[in-house]
């Protein structure tokens, strides 16, 4: 499991809700809960935090998958 490193973290913040972010096992997850009432979460592939808010992440690998 990739660990993103304190510092990093510690200047990261949720695009959604601009709070700051905790690590999850293999996720980032906001400390403030957004509009739905649930925390956001954000996934880490090859160590990069995908800070996309999820209706754009959706978006963004529909466009990447060949036709």
């Amino acid at each position: 499991m990739p660990k993103v490193s304190p510092e990093l973290l510690s200047i990261l913040r949720c695009p959604v809700t601009g709070s700051a972010l905790e690590q999850d096992g293999e996720e980032l997850v906001s400390t403030a809960a957004a509009a739905s009432g649930e925390k956001v979460r954000y996934a880490i592939q090859d160590g990069i935090p995908l800070l996309l808010p999820p209706e754009l992440l959706a978006a963004a690998q529909s466009a990447a998958q060949p036709d």
